[in-house]
């Protein structure tokens, strides 16, 4: 009688192994990982879903317990060929990048993957320019080679990523909240590019809060919640989703708050945005679409003020006695990707919040007893109320997101400008947050909303710009 063949070794396994960072810390974990296995992890924010895929990959050790790797057919229990072999994409790349103070190309990006570095530090190898060329045609990079990672848009900046960790032709691709910045249509190519890797041979672990967007695979799921990780759970169900985006009839429009005249933006010399003419006036709610690197996020910290238009465009803001950055910091609430790393530092999640008041980032000033109330108020609202006095930088994507929404609100701003506010947000959260959304926009505040997907938009927006090449596409409703 023939024998079935055996299951292959585990590429990363972990048996009772537990954490010392992260809150919660992981406990009691054992996981195997397999070549061409497709993994989907679940879990509320700051379960420990990241501190679990760093263990699974090296970036951390196990303070109790173990963890083994068998890779090249050698096993071992040094992570050192494990952190090249098991290839992550991570929030925490992106921002390190961003923040670099000298250029680095999208080339420069992928070929320090396919040297294991984090910085390209090498001439590149002709083996390593054609794995360049192979690679940026398996995941559309071809136009982007060239430019400088910082200026490219979030949804962008995530397909390099997806690249970089390619490029070794790793035997497992961990990714952490992938989708999240990616259009509908960048999330239907690259779960081609993913489904197409897992059918190689590689194995794949996703983290993500929308599982309804994986690639259609043969998963196995996975649950952590307070530190604990079970295995073979059930499916998460998908939330309902609206067919499309709903605009609601707009009420009688008042004075002008934002006039854009012939703006246009360059970044790194290159052109991100414009010229674009455009009136936001009071009564009006705005929802803002695009495909990745059409201007949304430059649109956006345009209109706050973070930019400044080039020679011949102007931006006035008439509901402001000083056009100044303090006084734009004061009256109008921005959150995007950009500022989330800006706060990837040690400042309280009572700082982080408290700062809206001051109009400054990272410190704020002593707030009165009425302020700190309101924090306290609203960080309940948000499931934050235990993270004022932990450092943002000990905080998952999620947590300080949560922080981040409630800067943005506390001090009840006439603007309110979310790009992709509701990326990294677990489904109770997100909830939550467009229902205070609506609370807030009967309360005076005017939206402005950058979102991808349709129940990403809070009700209540009235008027629709889309953007393609930096310019407007849609018509816009009169004013």
């Amino acid at each position: 009688m023939d024998q079935l063949p055996s299951a292959p070794a585990p590429l990363a396994e972990l048996t009772d192994a537990a954490t010392g960072r992260g809150l919660p810390p992981l406990q009691h974990v054992t996981f195997s990982l397999r070549p061409g296995e497709a993994w989907l992890i679940s879990g509320p924010n700051g379960g420990g879903k990241s501190t679990f895929l760093k263990l699974l990959r090296g970036e951390l050790s196990p303070t109790h317990g173990t963890r083994r790797y068998v890779l090249d057919g050698q096993a071992r229990t040094s992570a050192v060929r494990a952190m090249k072999a098991l290839a992550l994409v991570s929030p925490e790349q992106e921002a390190f990048y961003l923040t670099r103070d000298w250029v680095q190309t999208v080339s420069d990006v992928l070929l320090s993957g396919f040297s294991g570095d984090t910085l390209r530090l090498w001439e590149a190898s002709p083996e390593a320019l054609a794995r360049l060329d192979e690679v940026a045609g398996q995941v559309g990079l071809h136009a982007l080679l060239k430019r400088d990672f910082r200026t490219l848009s979030h949804g962008q900046r995530r397909r390099a990523l997806l690249g970089r960790a390619l490029m070794p032709r790793p035997q497992a691709l961990l990714l952490d909240e992938f989708t999240d910045g990616l259009s509908m249509a960048a999330r239907k190519e690259l779960r081609g590019v993913l489904e197409t890797v897992v059918a190689q041979g590689t194995a794949l672990v996703l983290v993500t809060h929308r599982p309804e967007e994986a690639p259609k695979l043969n998963w196995r799921h996975a649950r952590i919640e307070a530190g604990t990780l079970a295995v073979d759970t059930l499916t998460p169900a998908p939330p309902s989703r609206p067919a499309r985006f709903e605009l609601s009839v707009p009420a009688p429009t008042g004075p002008v708050l934002v006039q854009l005249d012939h703006a246009e933006v360059y970044r790194n010399g290159h052109h991100a945005l414009g010229p674009v003419t455009w009136t936001w006036r009071e009564g009006q709610h705005w929802l803002v679409t695009g495909e990745n690197g059409s201007g949304k996020s430059t649109f956006a910290r345009l209109v706050a003020g973070e930019f400044h238009p080039s020679l011949g465009g102007r931006v006035s803001r008439p509901f402001l006695k000083r056009d100044l950055l303090s006084e734009r910091q004061r009256h109008i609430g921005l959150l995007g990707a950009e500022v989330a790393i800006r706060q990837r530092r040690g400042w309280t999640g009572l700082e982080v919040i408290g700062s809206a008041y001051g109009g400054t980032e990272g410190f704020a000033h002593p707030l009165t007893g009425e302020q700190r109330q309101q924090v306290e108020a609203l960080a309940a609202r948000l499931g934050a109320s235990d993270l004022l006095t932990r450092p943002a930088d000990t905080l998952s994507q999620g947590q300080l997101r949560r922080l981040l929404l409630g800067r943005a609100l506390v001090h009840r701003p006439r603007l309110l400008i979310l790009d992709e506010g509701l990326d990294f947000l677990d489904v109770g959260t997100r909830a939550g947050v467009l229902d205070l959304l609506g609370e807030w926009t009967r309360g005076g505040t005017h939206l402005l909303v950058i979102a991808h997907r349709e129940e990403d938009a809070p009700p209540g927006l009235t008027h629709h710009l889309e953007l393609d090449g930096g310019k407007v596409t849609q018509p816009l409703p009169s004013t």
